[in-house]
């Protein structure tokens, strides 16, 4: 039995060193992942499969969160995936305060030590509707100015218990991370700050999509975008 594993084994090296060598670069250096919610909208969309740069902050240790070397620190603005602990599964926000920033939210508007953001209205911006459960609730979209960059954000028309925090102190190693869908996200407000070591890339690009509401077809117009 052994010596027929054996044999098995050396006639499909190649292949087991393939499936090798792609589980350590999905790991370490690159990776796509699968978006099943909508607490990224509408930078992400439901069925979006994201690229994620695995070598973007850390240089890790294939199948493990043990840095090698660090490459950069995470930046404002960025859109990352993390092993949440306390979620218990991976997510993926965008990271708004950084360690030592101070941050408050009221009625949906941010508080970045002490100066609010500024926000305009989308320039595509129309009231929709989407479906909560068994009940609709209206959103539209605004653009959020952070000192880093300018970013669409989701807001519903009800804000939602989650509108208001803080302020609050990012501790030195963690970030506050936020779903660009600020009524429907389980993000800082609710898991806390994330560590630094939880992080596992920065997600630049959608690499293809697909519509679970038609048949999981493919979205050609979101192949490739950058996020």
């Amino acid at each position: 039995m052994l010596k027929k594993v054996i044999r098995s084994i050396k006639q499909h090296r190649q292949f087991i060193l393939f499936i090798g060598l792609m589980l350590v670069f999905r790991s370490a250096v690159a990776d796509w992942n699968h978006v099943p919610s909508g607490s990224m909208l509408p930078t992400i969309v439901q069925g979006d499969r994201i690229l994620v740069n695995k070598m973007a902050y850390d240089l890790r240790l294939p199948f493990t969160h043990i840095s090698l070397m660090k490459l950069a620190d995470p930046e404002r603005g960025d859109i990352i995936t993390f092993d949440s602990a306390v979620a218990d599964k991976k997510l993926v926000k965008r990271i708004i305060g950084l360690p030592g920033d101070t941050l408050a939210m009221r009625n949906n508007r941010l508080y970045l030590n002490g100066e609010a953001l500024s926000y305009q209205e989308a320039p595509d911006n129309t009231d929709e509707q989407q479906v909560f459960g068994t009940r609709k609730q209206a959103y539209s979209e605004r653009q959020e100015a952070l000192p880093s960059k300018s970013h669409a954000i989701r807001l519903n028309d009800q804000p939602s218990r989650l509108a208001n925090f803080g302020p609050v102190t990012v501790p030195e190693g963690h970030y506050l991370a936020l779903g660009d869908n600020r009524d429907a996200s389980a993000d800082s407000r609710v898991i806390g700050f994330v560590p630094r070591e939880e992080i596992t890339g920065k997600a630049h690009r959608v690499a293809f999509s697909n519509d679970p509401e038609h048949y999981y077809l493919f979205r050609p117009e979101r192949w490739l975008q950058p996020l």
